[in-house]
This record gives C-alpha cells, structure tokens and sequence, in this order.
C-alpha cells in the first residue's frame, strides 16, 4: 500500500470548488488540500504541483448514509450470515458511500435484538458506522411497508433490550410522536438521549402540537443531560425520511410536517429527505433545501437489497417487494418499499432536477451524516480528516473510490 500519494483534479469542499487542486494523503488521512492556481504558492511549489497527472473526473468527499437497509441483493433485516450483510456495505462503498448506518425495520423485539448483536460485530470492525432502529415504535397508521403486525407502543424496557444489543453502535431510532411513551417523563426518548443516540421522528400521525412537543423535549434533553455520551451525537433529533410515512400537510389538519421545517429552520431538526427522484419531487426536495437550508437536510437512500440490482422480487424484513422500473413497492398491497439507488444518484438528482448547486447537494449527502454521526474525522474533505475520497466522472459514474486512503477495488 502506497502511504504517502497525491490526486489532482477538480475537487468539492465543503464551502467551494476548486477547479485546479490537489489532495495530498499521508497515512490514511488528508495532509492537506492545495489549490494548483493559488497566488500564496510559490512558482517553484506550482511547477511541481503541475507535473502531477491530472484526472479529467471530479474528488468529492467519501458519501455518507445514515439510512439504509440493503443493497447488492441482501438486507440487514433478512441476511443469513455477516458475510451476506457485508455485501450490502461492498455494493454502496464501490458507489461513493464509504460510511453507512444499518437500518432495521420493524420486527419481532427478539429478532431485533440478534440482529443488533450481529450488526454491533460489523461496527466493531468498522464494516458498518453504526446502527438504526426504524422501528418498532411506530404509528400503525402509518407503517409503510413495515410489517404492522410487530408494530408496538414505546417501551422503555424494549428500547434498553435494543441498545444493550447494539453495544454502543445504536445511532438513533425512529417514533412516532403522538403514542404515549415516545417523549416525556420516564419515555423512550429520554433513554435514548442518556444513551447518546438520536430520537428520528417519522412514520408518525401525529398532530402539530404533539410533534412540537417531541422535538422540544429531545431538545432540552440533550441540553440537560449530564451524561458525556448524551452530547456524542451531533443533532437533538433527526426527522425520518422527511414527508415519506407521516401524515400530509394540510391547512385546517396541519399534522407534523410543517412542524418539523418550522422547528429546523429555527435551527433544530435535521430532515431527512430521500432524494432519489421518486420518493419526492425533486422541486419539493429544493423548497425544503431553500427553507432550512442545507444545515438542516440530509440525504439519505433508504436503500433495501434491490439497490444495484435489477427489477424482481426481494424481501424486506417479514414482507414481499417487487422492482418494476426501479421502483420498490409492497407485492401486496402497492405501498412504496424503500429505495433502489445509492447515494452518489441522489447527490446527481439533486444538481440535475432540483438544481441545487454541486457544493450543497454533496454536503448534504456527505458533512450531514457525518455530524448526525458526531464524527469530525469523516465528511469532507479537508486536512485531518480521513481520506475518505470519491472520483465520479461528467457523467457522474465512479472512476475510484479511497477509504481511510485505501484504494477500493
């Protein structure tokens, strides 16, 4: 392994682009990032820099994804050994997202708990970021295409059965809102900001003031918690694929939504938003990027096994799902069943369909997830921080993929 080398190219920062520049990698971690035409370099600094070959791709930071199911054919809810489960963490490294939380839909709590345990193995050799429960908290109503049949009230002792499995590794875990036991005294929410993860609200019914409430306890939860592990994740709470799950917005039944943009553009929720170009319109996905501003967004896929593979049958948690056209539905019944992409075309949705502008669209699908996370060392690309590095090319395929500066085959 080479442990000292350099890419030269057009590369995205956080804050910019730069045209002419230069990412050099020492060890696994990004010494620094140069750009070629900058007066403070000396001529001689310039020459050099200039002989090194130059990509005609584009080096965005190593994508992000905290929410997702599968890929390459097998899921974290069905698979049958790790091997299989590390497959779907190969299938969307080789696209772009060097980092990935493993979402668990809602199950039998037993089933939940081994799952967790295998799941905490692959955290624990970094295979995996970390660990989401959607479920089984959840409003029946509201399920999607989650088995309705294991869908429970928020219960404390379950929830600490969960997050004692996952060691550690539980990064968050969506509720809906309006149950009982979800936020307030002696609830589920408390448990998780006391463990350091992340309350996600969504597949909710719930009304306006019950979602307000929610987000304000989690909120001063986080700000009164005494436990350093309450403050090692980077947000309050996170908003579960934002619209997809939850009741519509409508002006005399208001219900969650316009509470959960009123609450991030106060500078609270992070939204997440599948911006795969089916689970929401991309003109709607920039409305919200205009109103809370990219701080406030994150992308993510909700990928299940059919990611990367072609339309068919697949199975998610204890339900049946047909591919037809790209596009994930519940064999019975036709409800809309996660996603099919990976992050980098939802990234390229975002620039060609919701005309977001480059920097922004990969800061949400990379800086985002990394501060959800509460990791600094991840999420861009900028000196310290591992070398998490993608190159895509004008058409926006992957021309090379560095993890921790090791190249991925």
């Amino acid at each position: 392994m080479n442990h000292q080398f350099a890419l030269r190219g057009r590369i995205v920062t956080a804050d910019s682009v730069i045209d002419d520049g230069v990412i050099r990698v020492d060890h696994g971690v990004i010494a620094s990032i140069v750009d070629v035409d900058s007066h403070e370099l000396s001529d001689q600094e310039r020459e050099q820099l200039r002989e090194l070959p130059r990509s005609a791709g584009t080096f965005l930071p190593g994508l992000v994804d905290v929410h997702c199911h599968g890929g390459g054919g097998a899921s974290f809810a069905n698979f049958s050994t790790l091997d299989e489960a590390r497959r779907v963490t190969a299938e969307h490294l080789a696209h772009g997202t060097t980092t990935l939380v493993a979402s668990l839909v809602t199950a039998p709590i037993d089933d939940l708990v081994s799952r967790a345990k295998a799941l905490a193995e692959l955290a624990d050799e970094g295979t995996i970021a970390g660990i989401h429960f959607e479920g089984p908290f959840i409003s029946p109503h509201r399920c999607g295409a989650q088995d309705p049949a294991y869908v429970c009230a928020p219960d404390v002792e379950q929830a600490r059965q969960l997050l004692a499995a996952a060691r550690g590794h539980a990064v968050s875990m969506t509720l809906a809102p309006e149950i009982p036991g979800a936020y307030g005294g002696g609830s589920v929410v408390e448990e998780l900001v006391r463990s350091g993860v992340v309350p996600s609200w969504g597949h909710t019914d719930a009304s306006d003031h019950h979602a307000r409430a929610a987000m304000d306890f989690a909120q001063q939860m986080r700000e009164q918690s005494v436990d350093s592990r309450g403050g090692g994740r980077g947000v309050a709470s996170t908003v579960t694929h934002l619209f997809n799950g939850m009741r519509p917005l409508h002006q005399r039944d208001p219900g969650p939504i316009a509470e959960f943009l009123s609450d991030a553009a106060r500078g609270g929720v992070m939204c997440e938003m599948i911006c795969d170009g089916i689970h929401v319109k991309p003109s709607l996905v920039r409305d919200v990027y205009e109103i809370v501003g990219r701080d406030h967004c994150v992308f993510i896929t909700d990928a299940t096994a059919a990611a990367g593979m072609p339309d068919g049958s697949y199975v998610l948690g204890t339900v049946s799902v047909t591919v037809e056209n790209g596009v994930a539905r519940l064999t019975r019944g036709g409800t809309m069943a996660g996603g099919t992409s990976h992050l980098l075309e939802c990234v390229r949705t975002a620039v060609e369909k919701a005309g977001i502008p480059l920097v922004d669209a990969v800061f949400m699908a990379s800086m985002q997830g990394a501060r959800i996370l509460g990791s600094a060392s991840i999420g861009a690309l900028e000196a310290g921080r591992a070398a998490d590095i993608v190159c895509v090319a004008h058409d926006w395929s992957v021309e090379g993929v560095w993890k921790n500066g090791k190249a991925v085959a």
